[in-house]
């Protein structure tokens, strides 16, 4: 989110991995430690065809696709898709609404089938114009 209030989407790599070995002669696996710690993770189900209204995040949030496909559309107008393997951060607690009304994200299900996302919400306050605060 910028200064103005309008929410925006920004495509972010994770790329501080490190080695983490599981056991003696397995070959190690690469994670990337979050600087965040959950403060609740919640799953939920929408129907096909669920659309929402403009609105903001709870909290901040990881909202990760298990199942199913939906959007998220940001006020500035940009839209991503997600299914199973995406992931997005939600940080549009503040927004202010722009000249249609529009308030934090519009989100809904798409195909014809329902989505199931895992949502991990977070105990940090939100930082504006700080695209991949975390990496």
């Amino acid at each position: 989110m910028d200064g103005a209030g309008t929410t925006h989407q920004t495509k972010c790599a994770f790329r501080d991995f490190s080695p983490l070995s599981l056991g003696k002669g397995v070959e190690p696996i690469f994670i990337d430690r979050l600087p965040d710690t959950p403060s609740h993770v919640v799953i939920a189900q929408f129907p096909k065809g669920w659309a929402g209204q403009w609105h903001e995040n709870p909290s901040p949030q990881w909202i990760i696709p298990l199942s199913g496909r939906w959007f998220v559309e940001t006020m500035d107008g940009h839209r991503v898709e997600m299914g199973p393997g995406g992931a997005s951060l939600g940080e549009d607690q503040g927004s202010k609404p722009d000249a249609t009304g529009h308030l934090g994200h519009l989100s809904g299900t798409l195909g014809d089938a329902p989505i199931t996302l895992m949502f991990v919400q977070l105990g940090h306050k939100v930082t504006l114009n700080d695209a991949c605060w975390n990496k």
